[in-house]
């Protein structure tokens, strides 16, 4: 199945009787185009294949709380550290990356200037024309240039 727009998107993931993920997440994946398209096309619902399940939701009474207090690690002075606060650091690291997925490093001695054009370079990237995208889409990780949607898209909801 080719998907040429977003109502076709659409279309095939509101019919719930024949819902089969995987065909709706390789056509997705076929388009090359990732989750912005969708966005510039103009979609105006959330494609089913980006939907948890509601047997895998949290209680939402229990997280009404629109606030995260996400993880924050601190690099400062890393490089003068001993051993033991390392490895600290090493967990903290890994622990948010399982637990989250994400977390914010501080005081990583990166100047301002190299953090502003490293977005100005992925904003130019994103905001180009999808052809040019394509050429970049892949799933293979051992390209040097990688452009794809999540990592994970294939792997069971969980």
């Amino acid at each position: 199945m080719v998907i040429s727009s977003t109502e076709n998107l659409e279309a095939t993931v509101d019919q719930t009787s024949n819902y089969d993920k995987m065909i709706e997440l390789k056509a997705f994946d076929d388009t090359k185009a990732g989750v912005k398209w969708l966005v510039d096309a103009g979609i105006t619902k959330i494609p089913r294949i980006f939907i948890l399940p509601p047997k895998n939701r949290t209680d939402s009474s229990d997280t009404c709380d629109t606030h995260f207090i996400f993880p924050v690690i601190e690099l400062e002075s890393i490089d003068k550290m001993d051993s033991i606060k390392h490895k600290e650091i090493v967990d903290k690291v890994r622990d948010a990356s399982e637990t989250w997925g994400f977390f914010q490093v501080v005081n990583h001695g990166i100047p301002i200037s190299v953090l502003d054009e490293m977005l100005r370079g992925a904003r130019q990237f994103f905001e180009q024309d999808i052809e040019i995208k394509k050429q970049y889409y892949t799933r293979d990780i051992t390209k040097k240039v990688v452009h794809a949607s999540n990592f994970d898209l294939y792997s069971p909801s969980v």
